[in-house]
């Protein structure tokens, strides 16, 4: 009996989970295999418009968020996303909402991708405050937030929590490498290797993100200016 509840429990959190995410519109599908799911560029003009989907009721767990709006992108095949923001009674775009927002989904061409180089994104946790240090230089990241800096090929740069027990993650990036994206995290969480909204690397509270994951991100945090 105490099986049968538990078991009950679970598959209600799952319901409740699935629920978050809705397919609101399909205009048309792509049949393509591709895994990754940038965001998309406002200049870019061959993007195909594929639906969209709705995020509804507000969730910490960020990484399962994305998870679920993957899924339901990819069954329509698209391979880029912009945030659409719903609209006042006049027509102007709402304030965004992290309880609340809608995602355009689309199929983007591989060849009209742009490569992304010399940049560094530092994301704060969906819960707490993050200071963090970079080259001995200190930075206090709000909640749901992030830093953007440019980095010098060649130059080391060394990422730190600044904790007695934090952690201390140094990269070198090279002229043709992408950007690269980063997480401070109070939280303990394993590393995916899926590939899907995964997380790649980790040391201690300073994980690296994937791609994918990283621009969903930088679309529902806000920019810390420096």
């Amino acid at each position: 009996m105490k099986n049968i509840a538990i078991l009950f429990s679970v598959l209600c959190i799952q319901l409740w989970s699935a629920q978050n995410v809705y397919m609101t519109r399909v205009e048309k599908t792509n049949d393509n295999s591709d895994k990754f799911f940038f965001r998309k560029e406002a200049a870019v003009a061959d993007a195909i418009y594929l639906g969209e989907v709705e995020v509804q009721g507000f969730s910490k767990d960020d990484a399962l968020v994305f998870s679920l709006v993957y899924k339901k992108a990819k069954e329509i095949g698209a391979n880029t996303f912009e945030l659409k923001p719903f609209e006042n009674v006049d027509g102007t775009p709402q304030a965004f909402n992290a309880a609340n927002y809608k995602i355009a989904l689309y199929y983007t061409p591989k060849e009209k991708l742009n490569a992304k180089h010399g940049e560094m994104y530092i994301f704060a946790s969906s819960e707490k405050e993050q200071k963090i240090s970079i080259n001995r230089k200190d930075y206090t990241v709000a909640p749901r937030s992030f830093l953007k800096l440019k980095v010098i090929p060649g130059e080391v740069y060394t990422i730190s929590t600044r904790k007695l027990l934090g952690s201390t993650v140094k990269i070198q990036p090279k002229a043709d490498d992408d950007n690269v994206y980063f997480q401070i995290s109070s939280l303990k969480v394993k590393p995916d290797h899926s590939g899907v909204g995964g997380l790649n690397l980790k040391s201690g509270d300073i994980i690296g993100l994937e791609k994918s994951y990283a621009e969903f991100l930088s679309a529902i945090y806000t920019e810390s200016k420096l």
